[in-house]
């Protein structure tokens, strides 16, 4: 019993509690450890303080214009550029301000059909194709791009909250596919891309004094809170009482008008061209009637003033509209006759027969024996009317051209060494360019002196237009050289920088001219040249009352793999008048499809249109003695 009490009281013993332990207070530890979290509360505060400061002084207007960025679709900044004007004064190529519509449905005060609906003809737009629009998000929803001014003013009058105009500049052209392989175009960033806009960029571009730069008229898209900065200070917000303000169309910068005038006599200038709008005009339209007549593959109608070399007209197929130029096909967007080569066939004939006169190798008045056809080693040369027409027998140096004889030519030319035929393909710059101020013009290929001289089938072919290579304004350029009295002209299409009031301020240099026949000569070329319109090959090119004197070509292609296609190059020149030369025009019709497809049926038409307009347009007078 003993034993178990005792138990019983140990049990109990152990059961009960130990009082806590007793910390004494300090108050010295527990006043630092409060200083300490006060003083991480104190410096994290100042580090945002710091933090703000340095993000709101040092560096608001970075981010503020980063953030401006990131928010909105700025137009891209252009340079401003003169315009580009024909002979007459008519606008060819001018900038213009186009505008960027955005919608934010959040702040419409028309329902969204009825906004649809009175948007829907301003923006040609189907009203179904709006109201899905303006279902995708509250604001900031791009509309339409490149409005109009006309269509801007519309937009405005209507006064319609919740709608937003982003001024961009913008090089348009007026012609469209009139002048474009000329001209080139600018591209969406700026940067002129081909034709005179690259050729003359620096004379095109206006200086920052100049002309107010798209940005100066930007409007901010920030819904709420003023306008950022550098946005103008016309605002294109109408606010009203509520936060932030409805969004209304944007009104004009009225600062623009002055800003851009304030160097009149540098802005207002205007890069003018040889060319006239109407002429060329026509001749677009002919030559493409002509394209299409033939199914050709391109073609080309030139027409050059002879003493000065100004180009009157360059139309060419295919063409673009600069207005579209990523729509183009690439290789529509190059001058091809100015860039490419073909060989002219017996419009170059005419030069041969003045180098021939010139040398005192033959006289106006001389007979050659014309057999139809001659045999040069493995190489048969013919006519082209052998087949019908067979040997001619002796005929005049002016039949050779009425009738165009391959053989008669040839004859002619084999009285020259092979030599001093050369010398003279080369005195009459065969080998160079025109120099005429259009980029990427094509050099002329011919074979080298050693193996022209060489091989007598070489000047041969060469005599009658076959052999050799040149771009069609190379033609042109020699071509002039019969119809102004034997200078060598530099084929240009721009006249100078004009002002407003047609006075020049700028003019591009251009060498002297360079003589290469006598007058006499080219004046016994041009008689020749002019039978061949009254009675032979270019009959098609008569025009009743004028004297023209002309030249037929037909020219087959050479092939990739080397010889002669069954492709052909028509082509014909027409000079006029003949008792007073002043211009000549020129055809070039690329592989023109049918059994009929010759100079004289395809090109010389082409011609005779064309010199129809331009006698009316130049106010040339009928000739006194010309054949009825």
């Amino acid at each position: 019993m003993a034993s178990s009490a005792y138990s019983n009281r140990r049990r109990r013993r152990r059961k009960q509690p130990r009082p806590p332990a007793v910390v004494p207070f300090n108050p010295a530890a527990n006043r630092v450890r409060i200083l300490l979290v006060w003083g991480l509360l104190v410096l994290s505060l100042v580090a945002i303080a710091g933090r703000l400061a340095w993000l709101q002084l040092a560096q608001g207007d970075s981010l503020s214009s980063l953030a401006q960025q990131q928010r909105l679709t700025s137009p891209v900044e252009r340079q401003v550029r003169h315009s580009i004007v024909d002979r007459q004064g008519n606008v060819i190529a001018v900038d213009r301000v186009v505008y960027t519509l955005y919608a934010h449905p959040q702040l419409f005060d028309l329902s969204i059909p009825e906004m649809a609906a009175t948007l829907s003809p301003l923006l040609e737009s189907p009203e179904s194709n709006l109201i899905s629009q303006f279902s995708q998000q509250p604001t900031g929803i791009r509309l339409a791009d490149g409005l109009p001014e006309a269509t801007v003013d519309r937009l405005r009058a209507l006064r319609l909250n919740g709608l937003e105009l982003h001024p961009q500049q913008q090089r348009f052209y007026p012609q469209q596919q009139l002048f474009a392989p000329i001209v080139g175009f600018v591209n969406f960033d700026g940067q002129p891309q081909a034709g005179l806009e690259i050729a003359y960029q620096d004379q095109l571009a206006l200086t920052p004094a100049e002309a107010v730069s798209p940005a100066e008229t930007e409007t901010t898209l920030d819904t709420y809170g003023p306008p950022a900065p550098g946005s103008s200070t016309e605002a294109a917000v109408n606010d009203k009482a509520s936060p932030g303000g409805d969004r209304s169309v944007d009104q004009p910068n009225k600062n623009t008008e002055s800003n851009t005038a304030s160097s009149e006599l540098d802005s207002t200038a205007s890069l003018r061209l040889t060319l006239d709008s109407r002429l060329q005009r026509t001749a677009q339209q002919e030559l493409q009637a002509v394209v299409d007549r033939h199914n050709a593959k391109r073609g080309t109608v030139m027409v050059m003033e002879a003493q000065t070399g100004e180009m009157l007209a360059l139309a060419s197929v295919p063409t673009y509209d600069p207005n579209q130029y990523f729509k183009t096909d690439p290789e529509a967007l190059k001058t091809w006759a100015v860039s490419d080569l073909y060989e002219p066939g017996s419009t170059f004939k005419p030069i041969n027969i003045a180098i021939a006169l010139e040398a005192g190798l033959i006289s106006p008045d001389e007979v050659v024996n014309d057999s139809g056809q001659m045999q040069f080693g493995e190489w048969k040369i013919r006519n082209h009317d052998y087949a019908t027409a067979g040997g001619r027998g002796p005929i005049s140096i002016t039949d050779v051209l009425k009738y165009s004889s391959n053989v008669g030519m040839v004859r002619i030319m084999q009285k020259m060494p092979a030599a001093d035929y050369f010398t003279w393909l080369q005195r009459l710059s065969l080998d160079r360019p025109t120099g005429i101020d259009l980029p990427a013009e094509a050099t002329a290929q011919m074979k080298d002196r050693e193996q022209f001289v060489r091989s007598r089938v070489e000047s041969a072919t060469t005599a009658f237009g076959q052999g050799f290579s040149l771009s069609p304004i190379k033609m042109v350029q020699l071509l002039g050289t019969l119809a102004n009295g034997g200078k060598l002209v530099t084929p240009h299409v721009v006249s100078g920088m004009v002002t407003e009031a047609d006075n020049e301020v700028w003019a591009p240099d251009r060498p002297q001219p360079k003589t290469v026949f006598s007058p006499e000569t080219t004046q016994q070329v041009l008689t020749m040249m002019e039978a061949v319109v009254s009675e032979g090959t270019g009959d098609a090119a008569k025009l009743s009352g004028y004297r023209i004197g002309g030249k037929t070509g037909t020219a087959q292609k050479a092939t990739v793999s080397g010889g002669y296609g069954r492709g052909r190059v028509t082509s014909f020149v027409g000079i006029l008048p003949i008792e007073s030369p002043q211009y000549v025009v020129l055809a070039v019709i690329d592989e023109p499809q049918g059994d009929d497809a010759y100079g004289s049926t395809v090109a010389a038409p082409l011609v005779k249109k064309v010199i129809e307009a331009l006698v009316v347009l130049e106010g040339v007078p009928p000739s006194a003695a010309a054949t009825p």
